[in-house]
């Protein structure tokens, strides 16, 4: 097989043209062109009048050699790479350990699954509950104020990754291809297969409930078993070596080889391995707010007369502006035709996230508008960054009225520096509510100063989105883990050997895709060191 790339085709072709463009571009002939698929489908929207399709295929020709040759020059055309997932080991069947692992979310489900995939029957252990009943607590909290706090947005399974737009691209390094596993098996799990070629894939929540299911089952099948409502309360630890975990309940599972893969939202358990001595340090991470506009407002701002192509669906954003104070302020999480929803996993806290589904047909878009902060804005060692994350959700929760409402105020009314009293053009989706009020006191100054310098700046960018009937709401602080349990080039915890520290909330991924990326890598360092090298591959 071979990659051809970068084939360029107008937003309107016909399904016929891409076959017609590779010929031409390879000056075949018909028969000479076996087959192909496509890798990758994007669009170029630089030039809205004139909007371009971008394609990159696998191809199948009779004479390969021969074409390789003839387009040696050619950087567009080379053999297609082996991006297919190879297993470093298999467990024999006599192996009596079995590792644990703590946490059901992205990370976790495919930590759990390579290993259960290689034989090694994992434990997995998940405070909340099974996704579908963790569905219902959630909703719980929308439509009838009530929280759960061992059931909701943040913990369960599926993780904080369920209740969210469901994107399934990243920036990360992944020579070995493992992105493409982790879409593979959520292909195979239901989702939908073009997930594989498009540039920005997702897969939405309530597709990705059913996702989840599957991954569980084809674990459990493997002999592989998943435990709900099982908290971690403690770490055994022997000398510098972990052999095990303490359950809320008393219970005590011994293992070697234990990955947490906690999710950012994990305070109580953070605080047990701090308590404990596993070395951790603070890291950066951001706090702001999540703005609203109308998504006609961005697909025309963002797709000019192509507006409401189904092709191209809802349009996103990605925008940045360094402030003249010395801070970054960022668009976060943006979610097309999605909601804000309240995420707080604590009693007396308002927390915002946003959630799309796969059709991405809501009214409004949504996103995180976040300042950059570093340790040096909260001093006091690895779980001072927590504690302010609290203070500011306290506030947030006080400011919407204390009934788990979220503090909202008009982008107008914002940059002008007073409160809001009344909502405008658009209407914000956050559930329970919003509270009009002034956000100002909401964040540090220094965040409150970029973010009103940054939106001006923003609608240079897209028309309108310094429009004074946008909503913004309020706090986003769960942009990612505000501290990192260190691991070495093994995987496994600076000074507690068979701990792998793993996925978001160890500081070492941020979103789905690079989670369960982090979670195979673990999953292969559990299962190398388990073998010992006898059995590898």
């Amino acid at each position: 097989m071979l990659r051809l790339t970068e084939l360029k085709l107008p937003l309107d072709h016909p399904p016929e043209a891409l076959r017609a463009v590779i010929l031409q571009r390879l000056e075949l002939a018909d028969d000479e062109l076996v087959g192909f698929s496509i890798f990758k489908r994007s669009y170029d929207a630089r030039k809205k009048h004139a909007l371009l399709m971008i394609y990159a295929v696998d191809i199948e020709v009779k004479n390969e050699a021969a074409l390789l040759q003839k387009f040696r020059d050619d950087r567009h055309l080379a053999p297609t790479p082996d991006m297919a997932y190879h297993f470093v080991g298999h467990a024999p069947e006599n192996l009596a350990e079995r590792p644990l692992v703590v946490g059901f979310g992205p990370c976790g489900i495919f930590a759990a699954l390579v290993l259960a995939q290689m034989g090694f029957k994992p434990i997995m252990l998940e405070r909340g509950k099974a996704v579908r009943e963790r569905t219902q607590d959630t909703w719980g909290l929308w439509r009838k104020n009530t929280l759960n706090p061992e059931s909701n947005v943040q913990f369960g399974e599926g993780g904080a990754g369920t209740f969210s737009d469901g994107k399934l691209y990243s920036q990360i390094k992944d020579p070995r291809h493992y992105g493409r596993k982790v879409l593979t098996e959520f292909v195979k799990a239901g989702a939908p297969e073009e997930i594989l070629y498009m540039s920005k894939p997702h897969i939405g929540t309530f597709r990705l409930v059913g996702v989840v299911e599957a991954m569980r089952h084809e674990i459990e099948e493997l002999g592989g078993e998943i435990r709900f409502q099982q908290r971690v309360t403690d770490v055994l630890i022997e000398g510098d070596h972990i052999r095990g975990v303490v359950l809320a309940s008393g219970e005590t599972l011994t293992s070697d080889h234990v990955i947490l893969a906690l999710g950012h939202s994990a305070r109580d358990t953070f605080e047990m391995l701090h308590a404990r001595g596993v070395y951790m340090e603070a890291k950066p991470f951001s706090i702001g707010f999540r703005i609203e506009h109308p998504q006609s407002l961005i697909d025309r701002a963002r797709l000019g007369p192509n507006a409401g192509n189904p092709l191209l669906g809802a349009a996103d954003y990605k925008l940045v502006h360094h402030a003249k104070n010395g801070r970054s302020v960022y668009s976060f999480c943006m979610c097309p035709g999605g909601t804000v929803v309240a995420a707080t996993s604590e009693p007396g806290c308002v927390v915002t996230n946003g959630m799309s589904q796969y059709s991405r047909n809501e009214r409004n878009a949504n996103a995180g508008i976040v300042v950059g902060i570093t340790p040096e804005d909260y001093p006091g060692g690895p779980l001072a960054g927590i504690e302010l994350q609290r203070r500011l959700e306290a506030r947030a929760f006080e400011l919407g009225g204390g009934n788990y409402e979220a503090p909202g105020q008009l982008v107008g009314d914002f940059l002008q520096g007073k409160a809001s009293t009344q909502l405008g053009s658009v209407e914000p989706s956050y559930k329970p509510g919003v509270h009009l009020t002034d956000l100002a006191s909401s964040l540090p100054d220094y965040a409150i100063e970029a973010i009103r310098e940054a939106l001006p700046a923003f609608d240079q960018q897209i028309k309108g989105f310094a429009m004074k009937d946008a909503v913004l709401t309020g706090v986003e602080t769960r942009t990612s883990s505000p501290l990192r349990i260190t691991r070495g080039d093994d995987y496994q915890s600076l000074n507690v050997k068979g701990l792998y520290p793993a996925g978001e909330g160890a500081g070492y991924a941020g979103g789905i895709l690079s989670a369960g990326v982090d979670g195979i890598r673990v999953a292969e360092a559990v299962a190398l060191d388990m073998l010992g090298g006898s059995e590898r591959q």
